[in-house]
């Protein structure tokens, strides 16, 4: 295998206002991503389509942003990062108009689409030319300052959208980007430098194969809920089985593949990513049902709907600080073994309360979802990357932001497909509210199983990154 480290000059003064670009980009990302899933149920009325089919505008975004995060660090390094963050950040905006203009759902999948094209390049890049021009002390306060937009956005999105599909229209949600577009390209245009580095080959069988896979599995999930769509979701997942086993064999044979295969031997990023994949199908269903369980079936406004949705998000960010001190007293196998099953548990507990149940019970039930969100979350993913060797470390963080990505898309199009199954069955169809039950109990019963995976961790595992 082909390992190497490149080496690229300093620059000598970096703008201290650079990770300000890293902030804009996923501020936005953010902002329009939790905007998006509390208006959904507007959007399918004006649409004339069923709320409990609109997961494929959210899917399609996550699914493009995965397939193409591993081609940013290539075409960074072949245009120079400020070309490249430009021209994504102007296709961004591009997509968010399309969207403001869509007339009918097709119509906004393919604009979310374009959207996703300019949204996979938007934070690894920025982050990119934060790591090769900052020097290595001042590396992880530049990356703090540029992603607490991160924790913020999923604060103000849920109520910003409600409000503004309440008292403006769903089509202010997408035209919101344009401004911050804007302002982004501004602010890349006099800081961001143009920093390009060595080329290496570009996988682009590997990618193919890799590509080919998501997207044939992804689809068995979106289609199979239609009993006479079964065979051809068969035929997908296969096609899609058979496209992973290719890749695998690539990556073996191939001396610059997309994902070395020597990753999967250092055990902790092994089960670090298997963990992150399944407990996130569960996870990532509940921002996308809990508006619709709402809205739909409570009846609530969007307002009040992302007010409540907002509480996850708050206690994620009170809880950072908590992170570190509950890593080192207890571990990362006994943190991740709880924390996952707890977290199932909590996602089970919403199938309990009803309309009538009083506000302050959802948003404790929902503050206590997002305190543990926080500690699952950060714990996931500095454990994943923690034993990598300096030569992995680049293949290693973008597998494991691919597969953040994609168990973002599984698991929305399987909390889809669970809530359209109970729906159509005997259980679901005199009451909506009951289809919702099932499906969180579901959903929260994946979560929990996952916890057995941080459970093969050992107890030292993680330990130096506590010391």
């Amino acid at each position: 295998k082909l390992k190497m480290e490149i080496t690229l000059p300093i620059s000598p003064q970096p703008s201290r206002w650079l990770p300000l670009l890293l902030a804009i980009a996923i501020f936005m990302q953010m902002l329009d991503a939790t905007i998006l899933n509390t208006a959904l149920p507007n959007i399918a009325a004006d649409l004339d389509e069923s709320p409990l089919d609109m997961h494929s505008a959210v899917v399609v975004y996550t699914l493009t942003v995965a397939l193409l995060i591993p081609l940013s660090g290539y075409l960074a390094d072949r245009f120079g990062t400020r070309n490249v963050f430009v021209g994504s950040m102007a296709v961004f905006i591009a997509g968010s108009l399309l969207c403001a203009a869509a007339q009918n759902l097709p119509m906004l999948v393919v604009a979310r689409m374009v959207q996703g094209v300019g949204g996979s390049m938007l934070a690894p890049v920025p982050r990119l030319t934060i790591i090769r021009v900052y020097e290595k002390s001042q590396l992880l306060n530049a990356i703090n300052y540029a992603v607490m937009p991160a924790l913020i956005g999923p604060i103000f999105g849920p109520p910003v959208g409600g409000y503004l599909v309440e008292y403006a229209s769903w089509h202010w949600i997408f035209l919101l980007n344009v401004p911050i577009g804007l302002i982004g390209i501004a602010a890349a245009l006099k800081i961001m430098p143009n920093v390009k580095g060595v080329r290496v080959p570009f996988d682009t069988a590997g990618f193919l194969m890799f590509a080919s896979a998501a997207c044939a599995l992804i689809m068995a999930v979106e289609v199979i809920s239609h009993p006479q769509a079964v065979p051809f979701a068969a035929g997908l997942a296969v096609i899609g089985a058979a496209a992973l086993w290719l890749y695998a064999r690539h990556a073996r044979r191939t001396e610059t593949p997309l994902y070395a295969g020597d990753l999967f031997q250092v055990r902790t990023f092994r089960l670090g990513l298997a963990g992150n994949l399944f407990s996130r199908l569960g996870i990532s269903s509940v921002p996308f049902l809990l508006p619709l369980l709402f809205q739909v079936a409570f009846g609530f406004g969007a307002g009040l709907s992302g007010g409540l949705v907002a509480a996850a998000a708050f206690a994620s960010l009170l809880a950072k600080p908590l992170v570190r001190p509950i890593m080192a007293h207890y571990g990362y196998r006994g943190v991740l073994t709880a924390n996952t099953r707890l977290l199932g548990i909590l996602i089970m507990l919403v199938a309990l309360p009803d309309v009538h149940t009083p506000l302050g019970v959802w948003v404790a039930l929902l503050l206590a979802m997002g305190l543990c969100n926080s500690i699952q979350f950060s714990a996931m993913n500095t454990l994943t990357l923690a034993d990598l060797r300096p030569y992995q470390a680049g293949g290693g963080n973008s597998l494991m932001a691919v597969n953040q990505q994609l168990s973002m898309s599984f698991g929305i199009a399987l909390g889809a497909l669970m809530l359209q199954g109970w729906t159509k069955s005997s259980f679901g169809a005199e009451n909506l509210h009951a289809a919702f039950r099932l499906t969180f109990l579901g959903i929260g019963a994946v979560t929990f199983a996952s916890g057995f995976i941080f459970a093969r961790l050992h107890r030292s595992d993680g330990q130096n990154l506590t010391e």
